[in-house]
């Protein structure tokens, strides 16, 4: 009886509170709302058709004590708007579709500012003229410059901004916004870190012999420009892991060798490139890992199927054709020693050349050094440059195992060993794990020269700040092309192209392909394959699944196809960074063989844009008519030797 009675006390208690508060919260009893109550914040770049989040902040101490935590109701253009206060604020989203003037109400207050949203279309502009200036011009400096220009100042003109002024507060938002953002982005500052870094331990490597002692290793197995070409080949497979400390380590290590083998900086920027982002797209334990699986979750989550993200992800690795291909592509190239468009020209003047002054002002990322010349008094030690590049590559492991380390993990006797790896490696941060790896890398560098006494303190310091010095000008375009990304992001570059090709009505089995080519453009206008994997997953993956479940596929059919599109996302990142010169793997890669930046871009297109037209032709678009990949890969390696055979040219 006791407890029944509690419960009644307790129900009118609550029923008190609700009636007490609801009246607090009747909007009708709004206090007297003046200019000086009320902000509002609306973002500076307004796209048309793309939701913006407006905020409203309130300073009236009155209406913060009744409305705290409850919803009220606003007018927007004269129609009722609900939002929630949350510490003296709320937000709403609104699309604007037009050129209004954009009113909003609540009392007797009102705010009111006429809009002009920026046209979706004009979004691809900044990064289009990027690139075609980049390329007509040979010039990346300028190309990203103007590009983020015209980006910025695109977006003030339609503030109702006049044209010269427009230019101008542009030209200063690129500095004030643009730059101090892409700066002080954690990852973007842990990248540069860590390229200094590697750039100073190759320096004191190559001051202290150890890089002419690994060259005099590997020049017993790299005797001629195809077996450079094949150990350049072969390290890039060993440091699957990360695809940043892939390109720095394996493009500066192996510079030396194949220079003295007369392989071109073109060549060499390529194979470290095209090894790089394919190997650590596919392997089972990667930094990129993590990302992909919570992405494939993300879609799990929202169609309902009952496999793991873990699971989906090794079953897709059946239809990820430009990844393997491009591997392979490079071994039949390395085999038959031969080369086609730009690159045929770059090797056969490598060979060519008696003295080759790599190192002229031609060179975007021009050193100043010969990397084999140290003093004679040096005896070179490979071991003064292995250890710490030993160090690095399985420092960056143990990083990534002591960053992502859960014990629950390793204790869960029902997944297996490398299902454990992977989630481990997957939840680390690969950030930290490459800076750890990298400053001991250099201690390690450090510590050598002077225990040995190779260099005395003060000539060891010079060497180490010598090689920061040689990273700033790949870290200015890295900053460029960062910044221009963060334009793209504002003027939602990716929703134009997504929006654009995603509305194209198309049967389920050429999705794949559909989708392939669509992570290739977002990757190659924006320059980050990160970036399109985050924007593609959560929008194809869904639809994917629900446009065959509309064409009256069966389960195993519709998975199939899923399958194949989560690949193709993948796939398609990956080619169009290798294609577009605004990629900051691209730029590293060019930083890391002393290329200049945009012959890169040039001798490698015509191969990324060859393998990717092979791995839709014959590998994506028939997988997804049911033709097993077993029989797909076998083909397509034939196709791209016939390639070869018929195309390419001996130098």
């Amino acid at each position: 009886m006791i407890s029944v009675f509690k419960k009644i006390l307790f129900c009118l208690s609550i029923l008190v509170f609700t009636v007490n508060n609801g009246i607090a919260a009747d909007t009708t009893e709004i206090p007297k709302l003046y200019n000086d109550d009320v902000s509002v914040e609306i973002t500076n770049v307004i796209v048309k058709g793309i939701k913006t989040e407006i905020k409203l902040n309130f300073k009236n101490k009155e209406f913060r004590r009744k409305f705290e935590g409850y919803p009220v109701t606003i007018k927007v253009n004269d129609k009722p708007v609900v939002i929630r206060i949350v510490k003296g604020s709320g937000t709403f989203e609104y699309k604007f579709t037009e050129n209004q003037d954009f009113k909003i109400s609540i009392s007797d207050y009102t705010f009111t500012k006429k809009i002009t949203p920026i046209p979706l279309w004009f979004s691809i502009i900044p990064p289009l003229i990027a690139i075609l200036f980049a390329l007509i011009f040979k010039e990346v400096f300028t190309a990203l410059f103007i590009g983020i220009l015209v980006g910025t100042a695109t977006m003030f003109w339609y503030q109702d901004v006049s044209l010269i002024p427009a230019i101008f507060k542009g030209m200063f938002a690129i500095i004030d916004t643009y730059l101090i953002e892409s700066l002080t982005e954690s990852g973007h500052m842990s990248i540069i870190i860590f390229s200094m870094l590697i750039g100073a331990m190759v320096n004191i490597i190559t001051r202290n012999g150890g890089m002419k002692g690994v060259v005099n290793i590997l020049s017993k197995y790299a005797r001629s420009p195809r077996s450079g070409q094949f150990i350049t080949w072969l390290l890039g497979i060993a440091i699957f892991f990360d695809d940043y400390a892939n390109t720095l380590v394996v493009g500066n290590t192996m510079r030396p060798v194949t220079d003295k083998l007369k392989i071109s900086r073109e060549k060499l920027a390529y194979i470290v490139d095209s090894t790089a982002a394919p190997i650590t797209a596919i392997a089972f334990v990667t930094t990129w890992i993590g990302a992909e699986l919570s992405y494939i979750q993300d879609g799990i989550n929202t169609i309902g199927i009952t496999e793991s993200a873990y699971g989906i992800f090794i079953s897709s690795l059946g239809y990820a054709f430009y990844p393997i291909f491009t591997l392979i592509f490079i071994l039949i190239l390395i085999r038959k020693q031969v080369d086609f468009g730009p690159m045929y020209n770059a090797e056969k003047k490598a060979r060519a050349a008696d003295d080759r002054n790599l190192d002229d002002d031609s060179n975007t990322f021009s050193n100043k050094v010969n990397e084999l010349e140290v003093p004679e008094h040096i005896i070179p030690r490979w071991y003064n440059a292995a250890i710490p590049v030993f160090i690095i590559i399985f420092g960056t492991f143990i990083g990534l195992l002591y960053t992502g380390w859960d014990q629950a993990v390793w204790d869960d006797s029902t997944i297996s060993f490398s299902t454990k790896l992977s989630t481990v490696i997957g939840n680390s941060d690969s950030y930290k794990a490459l800076l750890w790896a990298s400053i001991s890398g250099v201690l390690a560098a450090i510590s050598l020269t002077l225990v040995q006494k190779i260099l005395n303190l003060k000539d060891t310091i010079d060497s180490l700040v010598n090689g920061f010095r040689t990273m700033l000008t790949a870290i200015i375009i890295l900053v460029l092309a960062w910044s221009i990304a963060l334009v793209t992001k504002h003027l939602h570059t990716a929703d134009f192209i997504s929006q654009s090709l995603v509305s194209v009505n198309i049967s389920p089995e050429f999705i794949p392909a559909f989708t392939f080519i669509l992570g290739a453009l977002v990757a190659f206008s924006t320059g980050s394959s990160w970036g399109t994997m985050a924007i593609l997953y959560p929008l194809i993956l869904p639809a994917s699944w629900l446009i065959a479940q509309n064409f009256g596929m069966n389960h195993e059919e519709a998975l199939s196809i899923f399958y194949n599109v989560v690949s193709a996302v993948l796939a398609g990142s990956v080619l169009g960074d290798h294609c577009s010169p605004i990629s900051d793997t691209t730029i590293l890669s060019s930083l890391a063989s002393s290329c200049n930046h945009i012959d890169h871009v040039r001798t490698q297109l015509p191969y990324a844009l060859t393998v990717g037209g092979v791995s839709i032709i014959v590998g994506t678009i028939p997988s997804a008519f049911g033709v097993s990949p077993w029989i797909l890969f076998p083909i397509g390696i034939l196709v791209m030797f016939l390639i070869v055979k018929f195309v390419a040219k001996p130098y």
